[in-house]
């Protein structure tokens, strides 16, 4: 089955082949994916990354065909390029780039030769920083759901993006996250970078946020904020009570 590389700064995934229908989530530039089937001018496709499978507009389809194994380099902040036609785009941390040559200040997608500016380095696609460190670096990104990207982010959309800056592959979705890693039995054995997990009113799994030090929590939740948790959940204090209930606590690492 032939693989595609993504080459828009994202594509909404949808539900069904409608403009109409949920984003579900996101492809992000330099991604992999495959088509599973074709409707009209919409395309069901499934993710390399995440496994997910969902519908995109053969409109937004800017892509090119993956003809090698090689792996893409994870953006960690806002990269600002030039395509061939010598246009502007501004990728996001989350996305992926190929290739790429740090004397020559290009990389490349498939057979495309993208320029950048003079202060792409190796410092763009890796990191010293803690996963707390890098959740950080996107306090007040808007929430979008659906989103995977700091301009429009979700909570799993968040957690998956801080583990994929540091090369750590996690589902998309926080009832999927929830069964990853090792338990943590009670929240104040919890370690920064840890996962918690909360419920809705149905006892399904609906949120997620990361720890970021003791009684801390950082998470998506109108934008990327951090509020306190206990071992009842999450308290806000501009409504003055607890907004999530804590579930499970999860080490990944």
């Amino acid at each position: 089955m032939e693989k595609y590389i993504c080459e828009n700064v994202f594509v909404p995934l949808r539900s069904g082949p409608s403009h109409k229908t949920e984003m579900l989530s996101q492809i992000l530039f330099g991604e992999k994916y495959t088509v599973i089937e074709k409707s009209g001018s919409w395309m069901k496709i499934e993710t390399l990354f995440d496994k997910y499978m969902g519908w995109i507009d053969m409109d937004h389809l800017q892509h090119a065909v993956d003809e090698g194994n090689s792996c893409g380099h994870v953006l960690n902040r806002a990269l600002l390029c030039y395509k061939n036609d010598k246009t502007k785009m501004v990728l996001e941390a989350g996305c992926e780039v190929f290739n790429p040559d740090f004397e020559d200040k290009i990389f490349v997608i498939g057979k495309n030769i993208y320029t950048t500016g003079s202060e792409f380095s190796n410092s763009y696609i890796s990191t010293n920083d803690s996963l707390p460190d890098t959740a950080m670096k996107f306090i007040n990104c808007p929430y979008i759901w659906g989103g995977r990207i700091p301009s429009g982010i979700d909570c799993s959309g968040f957690s998956q993006l801080v583990y994929k800056i540091h090369g750590i592959a996690i589902p998309r979705d926080s009832r999927v996250q929830a069964e990853e890693g090792k338990n943590v039995d009670f929240i104040d054995e919890s370690l920064p970078g840890d996962l918690v997990f909360f419920d809705n009113e149905r006892g399904k799994i609906s949120h997620v946020g990361m720890i970021l030090s003791r009684g801390l929590v950082i998470h998506a939740s109108g934008r990327v904020r951090i509020d306190s948790i206990d071992h009842q959940g999450i308290f806000k204090p501009e409504i003055g009570s607890y907004s999530h209930h804590l579930r499970t606590i999860k080490r990944i690492i």
